[in-house]
């Protein structure tokens, strides 16, 4: 049963001011050591963290809930299979909100190209 379906899109300029702004933390706040290896590992660095960031953003559209529950950019963690193929981890507050709620299945897909990056995210039960 789908409890929620989220979608985000994100101008990839957006995220790459961010990440040139080094003494801020913006990766550190936003995405965990397993994300910012994969994605400093790229050629396009800016379009995948602006991809896991869309995915992050899409989450917790799915979830209903925002930020309004205290969680972290860090509780939601995107990686990628052996195939490249997405997935979700929770950690933290969040981890322990989706067993609360009986969430067992999260579906995440992302997209990148040149100016943008989007992501959607379906919870399930």
């Amino acid at each position: 049963m789908t409890l929620g379906v989220g979608i985000d899109i994100i101008e990839v300029s957006r995220i790459q001011k961010e990440l040139s702004k080094e003494n801020e933390g913006f990766k550190d706040r936003v995405f965990t050591k397993g994300e910012i290896t994969y994605c400093e590992s790229q050629a396009s660095k800016a379009q995948n963290y602006a991809a896991r960031f869309a995915a992050k953003e899409a989450f917790f559209k799915a979830l209903g809930t925002g930020w309004s529950k205290g969680f972290a950019w860090t509780d939601v963690e995107i990686m990628r299979d052996d195939l490249g193929k997405p997935y979700i981890i929770t950690h933290g507050k969040t981890k322990d909100f989706l067993r609360e709620k009986n969430i067992s299945t999260i579906h995440v897909s992302l997209s990148h190209i040149k100016d943008t990056a989007t992501a959607i995210v379906s919870l399930e039960k």
